[in-house]
């Protein structure tokens, strides 16, 4: 199952975390980068195309701050993290340099995905590096970001970089060996394959206890939602072994492998979904979600038993089935007042083209 889900890999998106990035006293530590470093460039130099998501500015500026622990404030991270992304880079270059490999400092932030302008030019730059024969290293804007720093999500920001591209794999190196049922128990035991998201998978994550890293398995399991649902595989693996990287695409067992659910995702219906604060809610009746799951239609005013929050033409809202559980997300035609009012002309409230099924 695995040589045929990674047979075909061409381009992939690795991850790393600040776990495997750090040393015990938080610093950066060099010879786990340079170790990666080496992994990474082999892979360029066998023909794949790769970016890489980095972790690690906030925790680099810490230690050269003084922090023991991860700062409270906003502020105090953000100079933490505009004092450590420039080491961080400085780093990746001269380490890279070695393997005559250039490199590129890609800083997003999650206003230049979800604006679609911004979202296709932030696509294209890092296809035209990868054309060249640079390679992307890409951080969240740390320095100026505030949802990043206040929600703390890499793991997610690297689920978005493999759905735009869009990537035929992601690889989260981190700490763990990957997803454990029974974490923590004599019974514990590495699941190699995860087929299908679900709640049992959902209840095997768990935070994170390091005071440099901000995520933790659950994080990568809404990042693993992202890129199956784009019909994208997702490995999680151990960072610091010296052949992980070559393992993965040998299909070997390595870490725990998420496989897509479905194909690929058009590139406008990725956007709909996973790169959008959802403004609101559409509780929908059983009748809709059979016109909308099971037939392919568009959503439609009678359909909407209930609306929840506020927002306006052309927002992305979540569709809510009467179990209470999200099933799509799209781009509504009305605005929440109208649709409590019931101005809609029994029209169509999003289209089938605006909306996807999760």
């Amino acid at each position: 199952m695995r040589s045929s889900a990674l047979k075909s890999v061409r381009r992939l998106v690795v991850k790393l975390g600040t776990g495997v990035l750090t040393d015990s006293r938080k610093r950066p530590d060099l010879v786990q980068f340079a170790q990666l470093v080496s992994q990474v460039a082999a892979l360029r130099a066998s023909g794949l195309e790769v970016v890489l998501v980095t972790s690690g500015a906030v925790g680099a500026g810490m230690g050269v701050l003084g922090y023991e622990t991860r700062p409270g404030s906003l502020a105090e991270r953000q100079a933490c993290a505009a004092i450590g992304q420039s080491r961080l880079m400085a780093t990746y270059d001269s380490l890279f340099r070695h393997f005559d490999q250039p490199i590129a400092q890609v800083l997003l932030t999650h206003e230049d995905l979800a604006d679609h302008e911004r979202h296709l030019n932030a696509r294209n730059t890092l296809l035209t590096l990868l054309k060249r024969g640079v390679l992307p290293i890409v951080n969240e804007n740390d320095a100026v970001s505030v949802t990043e720093l206040k929600f703390g999500d890499n793991d997610r920001l690297s689920a978005l970089v493999a759905s735009l591209l869009p990537a035929d794999l992601l690889v989260i190196l981190t700490t763990a060996d990957g997803l454990i049922d029974g974490f923590g128990t004599p019974q514990a035991r590495l699941l190699e394959t995860v087929e299908r998201i679900d709640e049992r998978i959902e209840a095997m994550a768990g935070g994170t206890t390091s005071v440099t890293a901000t995520g933790g398995m659950a994080t990568k399991i809404t990042a693993a939602k992202i890129v199956v649902r784009s019909g994208i595989p997702l490995v999680i693996a151990p960072g610091r072994r010296h052949d992980g990287l070559a393992r993965i695409l040998a299909g070997e067992a390595e870490g725990t492998l998420f496989l897509p659910v479905h194909g690929k995702l058009p590139s406008r219906k990725r956007w709909i979904a996973f790169y959008h604060h959802v403004r609101g809610t559409l509780h929908v009746d059983v009748g809709a979600v059979r016109a909308l799951v099971e037939q392919g239609r568009s959503l439609l005013s009678p359909g909407i038993a209930r609306v929840e929050g506020e927002f306006a033409v052309g927002d992305v809202v979540r569709l809510c089935g009467p179990d209470g559980r999200e099933l799509a997300r799209g781009l509504t035609r009305f605005n929440a007042t109208a649709l409590r009012a019931g101005a809609t002309d029994r029209g169509e409230v999003i289209h089938r083209d605006d909306l996807v099924i999760l």
